[in-house]
């Protein structure tokens, strides 16, 4: 029974998997060149999943299991490295050499697989063979692996959440690729298959994340940088809040804060504390406190808060902004989850951030 539970979760995995893989490069927003490998990867991963758990010898699929895949993930995954720190390995004329492990591969397995029809060689040189290219497929993915993670930890071109997020799918990847390791071991040495199936977890276990984190999560961030380059290069000052200063401001603690909330939009910052803004005004965080509430009526948090309301409302109301995402939109005005931004906005506003700019598009 268990094993039949196992069975249908893999097979759910395994076709995440493929579904990840055919949206990344059949979606407009997420298609890019990196995406193209990430989707190959993907593919590569749920296949072997799929092929490793369920029975295939004796049939076409047999040609398509190891080694001959695992070659190709390698470094197709190792490309897509390359391609999301931008590194000048790609632009290197011996960079295509790396497929020529899977082609050389490629070619010896269909001579092998020829062998099941026309019976050119003996079993034992056959299974030889195959250990052989299996043997030679661990190192090589060990090797490109630990090479991309090198070159990932080492580069300055790309942001923290997409290093953070490139160093943890690298991670992910060793800890198969030292499972898959230990299943080999037990199988030669205890006749067992305990890590194997335990490998089979780990791989679809990988799928979902990779759709939570490396699709959903991470694309949020790519919205939310996207939006930002544009308001940077669209900046203006907004008078709405210069007029809210003359209007209100009685101390020169509350003009210099509303200066460099204007200016420096520090409420952009979801870690954004008292402490933090208490030290760039060169106060003590309970006079900042006190200050605010006498003069504004407010707290520290409402009152940045009422910043990021601004900013996000802003965002919705602009039509340039309309394939953007709530919950990026959310995040570049500073609220640090999803969570927060709508029960914030809704009881600022009264209905939710979708239901506003919903709302703007009718009005």
């Amino acid at each position: 029974m268990n094993t039949i539970l196992l069975g249908f979760a893999i097979l759910a995995s395994g076709s995440i998997g493929y579904f990840i893989s055919i949206s990344l490069v059949t979606t407009s927003f997420y298609k890019n060149r990196a995406n193209n490998y990430l989707s190959l990867s993907i593919f590569l991963l749920a296949s072997l999943t799929l092929l490793g758990w369920f029975d295939i010898e004796d049939t076409v699929l047999e040609f398509l299991n190891n080694p001959v895949l695992e070659y190709l993930f390698g470094v197709t995954l190792f490309t897509y490295f390359l391609i999301q720190i931008q590194h000048k390995y790609l632009k290197k004329s011996w960079y295509k050499w790396l497929y020529l492990p899977f082609i050389g591969s490629l070619i010896i397995e269909t001579i092998l697989y020829l062998d099941t029809i026309f019976n050119f060689y003996n079993s034992d040189f056959v299974d030889l063979q195959f250990h052989i290219m299996d043997n030679a497929s661990f190192v090589y993915n060990v090797f490109l692996i630990f090479w991309g993670r090198k070159l990932v930890k080492g580069s300055h071109t790309i942001s923290e959440d997409k290093k953070r997020w490139l160093l943890r799918l690298n991670l992910f990847v060793i800890c198969i690729i030292i499972c898959w390791l230990l299943s080999t071991i037990e199988f030669y040495v205890f006749n067992s298959e305990y890590a194997t199936s335990f490998l089979w977890i780990l791989l679809s276990f990988l799928l979902w994340w990779i759709l939570y984190y490396g699709v959903f999560r991470l694309q949020l961030v790519v919205q939310k940088d996207e939006i930002h380059e544009y308001l940077v290069s669209k900046r203006t000052n907004s008078t709405q809040t210069k007029k809210k200063i003359n209007e209100t401001t009685v101390s020169k603690i509350i003009s210099q804060l509303y200066e460099v909330m204007d200016e420096e939009e520090l409420y952009k910052n979801p870690l954004l504390s008292r402490s933090d803004l208490a030290n760039r005004l060169e106060t003590s965080e309970r006079y900042l406190s006190q200050i605010i509430n006498q003069e504004l009526n407010k707290s520290v948090t409402q009152f940045v808060n009422e910043y990021r309301i601004e900013a996000a409302k802003n965002l919705l109301h602009n039509p340039v902004f309309n394939k953007y995402s709530v919950e990026a939109i959310g995040m570049e005005a500073g609220f640090k989850s999803k969570s927060v931004f709508y029960s914030t906005f809704k009881t600022s506003e009264g209905l939710s951030p979708g239901a506003h700019r919903k709302l703007q598009k009718q009005s």
